[in-house]
């Protein structure tokens, strides 16, 4: 299966109707919060501006890459940035998402069966994981078969490969197909292990373009459905948390993110779509939000069990691709095995990002940790 910003778009039209259905009579009371429409409406026009620039910012620092060399891949700040923002990721999955799922699926306004019968956020981030796993599997190797040309190896005569001497190319009419090139050798019988390099370069590849669009899905689920909750808020106490918490996270996430898309060497236009893509996704939530504010009952069944569902889902994605897919691949680096120095300071990127993202979970007027076991 092949995720394309097309299938992205769509998933976003998708997940823009559903919230039209959240509404009806709660079974329970909310509680009690200050409601000030007026003001809420200023946050949320300010929420709507940093966002939007954070994650614009965020996401477009690591193609930087092109004009500040520092910012480049093969360089060690690289690694450092990528590993903070994996931090991030991590922490917004485990401490934000996961939690907020737990309490959406066991609150006491869902009927005790089957909700209160059964970790349904713990299951569902499960299957989530495990299904991202099989997508990265099965796209990868989708792939392979629709876009790798095997490349010609050189013959161990000492040959020049032919006749011309020219390179040969791998040709593929996709825009996305990959090009190798042979070139000529004078005498040197090394074909084949050029070939073997070729191979390694090309899977490398493949690998990032795939974890960049599994990755923006995984983001842009738990964007949409963060930026309506704040969208359909009216209370200025909830709002001003969020807005500093969202500015805070985007920014990061459109780092990793960006960092992923830069070394997957898109196309331009390819480029623009997943870059305008994530950049727009929490603030159109928002605007979903403020449009549904009237109908919107955040604590009715169908609202706290497609959240709750849509935040496990969410969560699954985010854990899985920053542990295996950012930080396993990068941890795993030969570069970084080689030079203990980097592995250090990588560590230490990774917990700062980790623990900055955890930190704003204690921000003021934040509801007190939430047990599914109580």
């Amino acid at each position: 299966m092949r995720y394309t910003p097309m299938a992205m778009f769509l998933l976003f039209l998708l997940l823009m109707v559903i919230p039209m259905s959240i509404h009806g009579e709660c079974t329970c009371e909310s509680e009690p919060e200050e409601r000030n429409r007026a003001e809420a409406l200023k946050y949320k026009l300010a929420a709507l501006g940093s966002i939007l620039a954070a994650s614009a910012v965020g996401v477009l620092l690591p193609m930087m890459g092109k004009i500040v060399p520092i910012l480049q891949p093969e360089k060690d700040l690289f690694f450092l940035i990528k590993a903070f923002a994996a931090g991030v990721i991590l922490a917004t999955g485990f401490i934000h998402v996961l939690p907020d799922a737990f309490e959406n699926l066991t609150s006491p306004c869902l009927p005790d069966a089957p909700w209160g019968n059964f970790p349904f956020a713990g299951f569902v981030a499960m299957l989530s994981a495990i299904g991202t796993m099989m997508i990265d599997s099965f796209a990868t190797s989708y792939y392979k078969r629709s876009h790798f040309v095997k490349p010609t190896t050189l013959p161990l005569n000492g040959g020049n490969g032919n006749a011309n001497g020219n390179e040969e190319e791998g040709q593929g009419e996709h825009e996305d197909h990959l090009h190798f090139h042979n070139h000529p050798t004078d005498g040197h019988a090394h074909g084949p292990a050029f070939g073997l390099q070729e191979d390694s370069a090309s899977h490398h590849l493949l690998r990032h373009r795939v974890i960049s669009q599994v990755l923006e899905l995984g983001i842009v689920v738990h964007s949409v459905i963060i930026g309506i909750s704040l969208g359909a808020s009216e209370s200025p106490s909830t709002i001003r948390p969020l807005v500093a918490a969202l500015t805070f996270h985007q920014f990061f996430e459109g780092i990793g993110l960006g960092g992923c898309i830069f070394q997957a060497k898109f196309k331009a236009a390819k480029v623009t779509a997943m870059v305008i893509f994530f950049a727009l996704t929490t603030p159109a939530g928002i605007g979903i939000g403020m449009g549904i504010s009237n109908i919107y009952e955040e604590n009715s069944p169908t609202a706290l069990i497609v959240e709750g569902t849509f935040n496990s889902a969410s969560a699954g994605i985010l854990i899985y691709m920053a542990l295996v897919d950012l930080l396993a691949a990068d941890f795993m680096n030969p570069r970084m095995q080689g030079n203990i120095k980097l592995q250090l300071s990588a560590n230490i990127s990774l917990l700062l990002g980790a623990g900055c993202m955890s930190l704003l979970a204690k921000w003021p007027n934040s509801p007190p940790p939430y047990s599914p076991y109580q």
